[in-house]
């Protein structure tokens, strides 16, 4: 079952919109930083787009990006998958700066 729109042969078009008051921004400098508040336990999909290169980490309140974790380049809108269900959800993201402070901004999906 899925909850995309469905095209003229009933596949589904890859397609969300963002979730009404689920708007989160980061303020990224050379520590790690986190969305202040969780994602909404149903929310499956988020959209990132960062101003700058940063490194990023998915977890729970606690977690932490180091230079060591995924880099995410400047200017890239991006959709990831934060689990949910049986393998669990990321309730956050953790980021920090390649070289120069930036913004990064995050969009829940449904």
């Amino acid at each position: 079952m899925t909850y995309l729109p469905l095209d003229d042969d009933n596949n589904p078009i890859p397609a969300m919109r963002p979730k009404s008051g689920a708007a989160h921004k980061i303020t990224v400098t050379s520590t790690a930083a986190r969305n202040s508040t969780g994602f909404n336990a149903d929310t499956r999909v988020i959209s990132v787009y960062a101003t700058g290169a940063v490194f990023l980490k998915f977890g729970d309140n606690t977690v932490t990006a180091t230079s060591s974790d995924h880099y995410f380049p400047s200017g890239v809108y991006y959709d990831f998958a934060i689990g949910g269900g049986k393998t669990g959800q990321a309730t956050h993201v953790s980021v920090i700066r390649e070289s120069s402070d930036c913004s990064v901004y995050i969009s829940e999906k449904e």
